[in-house]
């Protein structure tokens, strides 16, 4: 059963619109008759994406990490198209680092990924609660925010915060009386898109198309699933399950942290995934 925010003249707004996921959501969203307004900060990404989706969608040039913008991005929505049932906060940015490194790559990546989407839950959420239709908000998240492998801390820091963001909003939710908006985490797999290809020109063969990403998406939401944990050609449900149960081990187990990729304890992971 299709979630009742996905209908005919239902307006959806995608931060990142401009290509990968988000871009693929917005022609998926008006194949299915609805109206659509995609924001981002690219503006020659946002420009081709307008060209592709055609008049009827809108563009806005949004910095997600400016509140600002995220009021002028609310503001000419409800001026276009009268209401929001849709809500995908999808902008996303990599390169925060480790730890100790930059300051800067870590304020620009958690202020994209994370308070882009508080921003847009906080700007866009009430008004949706105003509203007598069904709604929809699907923010992405990303398995590196749940498994937290090394190398990019300031990201897996960031999307965690998404994680638990969404979980709470998926709580607050559904306990407003009279609610009929549902939250939902998106966590990918490896999708080819601008933030994975670097200089790569052909798709690797374990990559899954941000259209393939999306169709599971809504697959997922046909079902009522909160968390969307999507495979790719690489990795089955089955491979992240696992990973995802050995991270909360190291907790419940009091091993070091992140002991996946320690060197006490490798072998015993790799037999962990194959028992």
């Amino acid at each position: 059963m299709t979630h009742p925010a996905l209908a005919p003249n239902h307006v959806a707004v995608i931060t990142g619109g401009a290509s990968g996921i988000g871009l693929a959501a917005a022609k998926k969203f008006l194949s299915m008759g609805m109206k659509v307004a995609i924001a981002d900060f690219r503006q020659d990404a946002l420009d081709a994406a307008a060209a592709s989706l055609g008049p009827d969608a809108l563009a806005v040039r949004t910095n997600v990490s400016s509140r600002d913008d995220i009021e002028r991005l609310k503001d000419a929505v409800y001026q276009r198209f009268g209401k929001v049932n849709v809500l995908m906060n999808n902008a996303g940015t990599d390169g925060a680092g480790p730890v100790l490194g930059s300051f800067e790559n870590w304020e620009r990546v958690i202020g994209t990924n994370l308070f882009g989407v508080v921003h847009g839950m906080q700007v866009f959420v009430p008004e949706m609660l105003d509203g007598t239709e069904p709604g929809l908000v699907i923010n992405t998240g990303s398995k590196q925010g749940i498994t937290t492998p090394p190398g990019d801390a300031g990201y897996n820091v960031s999307k965690a915060g998404v994680k638990v963001a969404t979980e709470a909003l998926a709580h607050e939710l559904r306990n407003i009386e009279g609610s009929k908006i549902t939250a939902h985490l998106l966590i990918p797999g490896f999708v080819w898109s601008y933030l994975t290809k670097g200089e790569r020109t052909e798709k690797p063969a374990g990559a899954w198309t941000p259209e393939e990403t999306v169709d599971f998406m809504l697959a997922s939401l046909d079902r009522g699933d909160f968390y969307i944990l999507c495979p790719d050609n690489d990795v089955d449900r089955a491979t992240d399950e696992k990973r995802i149960l050995w991270a909360a081990g190291d907790i419940v187990e009091n091993r070091p942290p992140l002991s996946r990729w320690h060197k006490d304890f490798g072998d015993k992971f790799k037999a962990f995934l194959k028992g």
